[in-house]
């Protein structure tokens, strides 16, 4: 009886391990539900689908304050730091706190 167990805990946890980021935290998840919602794989890309703007490595290469000018400010992030969003990003300071916080933290995890 004790073999089974083990085998299924043993599965369990090597299966946890294997999941992306986000099925694993529930911020980033709800942050991938947003960006799936609000169509933003229009403009960019994750794991080569959708747009031509690859987000992949963004979490490495932008800190969160960034990341959170660039959705609530895309205007003011563009003079920050020198890149034109082309075409012009789409302003969400209109979404609730936490659906911000959301999404800072699926871009963050894209490591």
């Amino acid at each position: 009886m004790r073999r089974p167990l083990m085998m299924l805990v043993a599965g369990a946890s090597t299966a946890l391990w294997a999941m992306p980021v986000f099925a694993q935290d529930p911020m980033v998840a709800k942050g991938a539900a947003l960006f799936e919602s609000n169509k933003c794989s229009i403009c960019h890309s994750v794991q080569g689908k959708g747009g031509k703007k690859p987000l992949d490595g963004a979490g490495a290469r932008l800190d969160a304050a960034t990341v959170k000018l660039w959705l609530t400010d895309p205007k003011a992030a563009e003079a920050k730091t020198g890149k034109k969003a082309t075409p012009p990003m789409k302003n969400f300071s209109t979404l609730p706190a936490g659906d911000i916080d959301a999404l800072i933290a699926y871009v963050m995890s894209l490591k």
